[in-house]
């Protein structure tokens, strides 16, 4: 490793559970913040034990840090850092395209779900053997949004294959954007979600929305469903019923935990009835 290239980092993390958070510190790094940020970090929680999350945020240390600090691997850094914060990381399944060609397989074509995502990249479980440091294509299935990506991590999974993070150029947050056309309505109407479950057994259960759209809706509380793209059909008494497709599930451990995103298939058709409130226009101002 070249003299002056290597750079120390603080990186904070929270453990999934939300119970202990820490600071953690990188050294002898030669990847830049960004790319530490948009892949997942290892470290100790106390209690759950060995995690490996997204850093909250992050903040190069400079040269002069005290000797006291680099003796130490967790430390909370002083009041007069300034970190630099990157986006939100959400815990959401989004279907997603990953290709391009590696030197260990060759050409490779693969369709996958997102684990986690933000404006910097994504986590994502691969089974084609990627390298760190390879350039791929990213494609988001839901806007046939396309983006060159390089592979930041790498780490083999026990159920098989391998969790990679895929960091973006630069930050891109309009390629997670949503794919509902209009806006949501915060409503809780009680339906009946059909569909079939991982094992293809047909499954019913009654559930509610949390909100709804002219083109969507999210659901609370629905445990069959496994993986974005499936189909399902969302009935409401007296009210008809239309076919969804799941684009997005929340994950366990979060705020989202058991709810999902659905789209429609059958523009038109939906089991509600949107009603906006369009506020009224400004008084105008009287002259002087």
């Amino acid at each position: 490793m070249l003299s002056g290239t290597a750079k120390t980092f603080s990186l904070h993390v929270r453990c999934r559970y939300g119970d202990h958070d820490d600071w953690i510190t990188l050294q002898s790094r030669v990847e830049s913040l960004e790319q530490l940020l948009a892949a997942p970090c290892g470290f100790e929680c106390p209690t759950h034990g060995a995690q490996l999350e997204f850093p909250l945020e992050g903040v190069e240390k400079q040269s002069s840090a005290s000797a006291s600090q680099k003796g130490f691997p967790l430390f909370s850094p002083g009041k007069s850092a300034k970190p630099k914060r990157s986006s939100e990381r959400k815990a959401f399944c989004v279907p997603v395209v990953v290709y391009g060609w590696s030197k260990s397989f060759g050409t490779f074509h693969e369709n996958t779900t997102t684990l986690m995502f933000n404006a910097s990249g994504a986590l994502v479980r691969l089974v084609t053997p990627v390298e760190i440091g390879e350039n791929l294509f990213l494609v988001n299935k839901f806007t046939k949004d396309e983006l060159e990506v390089r592979v930041v991590f790498k780490d083999s999974h026990y159920k098989g294959g391998f969790d990679v993070g895929l960091a973006f150029a630069k930050p891109a947050s309009n390629f997670w954007r949503k794919t509902r056309r209009g806006s949501r309505a915060a409503q809780t109407l009680r339906v009946i979600v059909r569909g079939k479950d991982r094992n293809g057994n047909p499954f019913s259960q009654s559930s509610y929305t949390i909100d709804i759209s002219e083109d969507g809706a999210r659901l609370d509380n629905v445990a069959y469903l496994t993986s974005p793209g499936q189909v399902i059909e969302v009935k409401r008494r007296w009210h008809g019923k239309a076919r969804f497709r799941v684009a997005w599930i929340g994950q366990l451990g979060t705020s989202e935990s058991n709810q999902v995103g659905i789209c429609t298939m059958d523009s038109g058709k939906l089991p509600w009835r949107i009603k906006f409130v369009t506020p009224p226009p400004p008084k105008n101002l009287k002259k002087s």
